[in-house]
């Protein structure tokens, strides 16, 4: 029976990251020669000055550090850190017990931001940096593209591709979707960098030209951004903010929805979960060529690529889907391709074939 101590976090708040480590939790939970331990170092405030350093989130750390000790009783010791230096020294404990103990360290990045930060910083943090991230025994991230986020501190051979996923009841070909107008949906956290503005003026101007759609709009909203995103939804005729979802009601929204939007330029993104769950719905897929996304979204094949803080290329793409698209042979292309490379099956395969090696 191998021990694996999960370190990161969990919901609430949800993000990409907080949903994978709940999904690995259960998925271990569930296998056979596995015993599973969380914990959560979730901050309970969702905001979108994510690694920044805060007193409040210091001594949130702190407190979870002296957890530490639960390593010494484990086997492995799963790490889904954030990308900035705060972000990674705050797990400094938990990195070196794992590794004086002589544990199998797994680290897990979900994003493409941790090669950028290591580049910006200079002199002891620099080497402070490199130093904890090269403790690793095996390093995961989402596609070939972002193995560029561990390969300055472990050797390539020990870095593993293991693909996001989507769950499984997410596709479901009795539904009958409605393919004869824009069904469009925003499903993420609505921060600025995520895109949410951008895709709110292009609904201003679906409007404005009197062209038929209806949008809604789900997820956790930045404090920052909240009053912005408030105003701008409410002055719209044709779309609604449903707040967070998940369960059965992201399932009808999905299934409702034909558009996916996230014109994301989100600095810490890596592949979104939320991309991979549209495509198994059935949706046509818009989004930016950002982070891992173009690893699995190819322009005019399952989507389109707008360009980024660009609500007018948002627009466009509405208005070339409305004249130009076989929406319904899309949106099933994207159901076939996520079967093959997505499923949660597929997911926990090939995570424990990494913590088996």
């Amino acid at each position: 029976m191998k021990k694996v101590l999960i370190v990161g976090p969990l919901p609430y708040p949800v993000s990409g990251v907080s949903l994978a480590n709940l999904i690995v939790k259960q998925l271990l939970e569930n296998e056979k020669g596995f015993s599973v331990k969380e914990i959560n170092t979730s901050y309970n405030k969702f905001e979108e000055s994510l690694g920044k350093f805060s007193i409040k989130k210091s001594i949130h750390f702190v407190l979870i550090n002296l957890k530490a000790f639960n390593v010494f009783g484990s086997d492995i010791v799963y790490i889904t850190p954030g990308q900035t230096f705060f972000g990674v020294i705050k797990y400094t404990l938990f990195i070196l017990i794992a590794f004086l103990t002589k544990k199998q360290l797994v680290i897990h990045i979900h994003g493409d931001y941790l090669h950028k930060e290591y580049q910006q910083l200079k002199g002891v943090k620099k080497l402070f940096f490199k130093f904890l991230l090269s403790k690793a025994s095996k390093g995961i991230v989402l596609s070939e593209s972002l193995i560029r986020n561990m390969s300055p501190f472990i050797p390539k051979e020990n870095i593993y591709i293991l693909k996001n996923f989507a769950e499984d009841f997410l596709m479901d070909n009795n539904i009958e979707k409605d393919y004869s107008s824009l069904k469009i949906v925003f499903l993420s956290n609505l921060m600025k960098e995520k895109g949410i503005n951008d895709l709110l003026e292009s609904l201003e101007m679906l409007e404005k030209n009197n062209i038929q759609y209806e949008a809604r709009i789900a997820g956790n909203i930045d404090i920052v951004n909240k009053d912005s995103v408030n105003k701008k939804i409410n002055s719209l005729v044709n779309a609604k903010y449903l707040g967070i979802v998940s369960g059965k009601e992201k399932l009808d929204l999905l299934h409702w929805s034909n558009v996916f939007v996230l014109p994301t330029y989100y600095s810490m993104e890596g592949q979104p979960i939320s991309i991979i769950e549209a495509m198994a719905s059935g949706n046509v897929i818009v989004t930016t060529k950002h982070a891992g996304i173009p690893d699995i979204v190819k322009n005019l094949q399952n989507g389109f690529f707008v360009e980024k803080r660009n609500p007018k290329s948002i627009y466009e793409s509405f208005i070339n889907i409305i004249n130009n698209v076989d929406m319904e042979s899309m949106a099933n292309y994207n159901r076939s391709y996520f079967l093959e490379n997505f499923t949660l099956e597929s997911f926990k395969n090939k995570l424990i074939k990494i913590l088996n090696e």
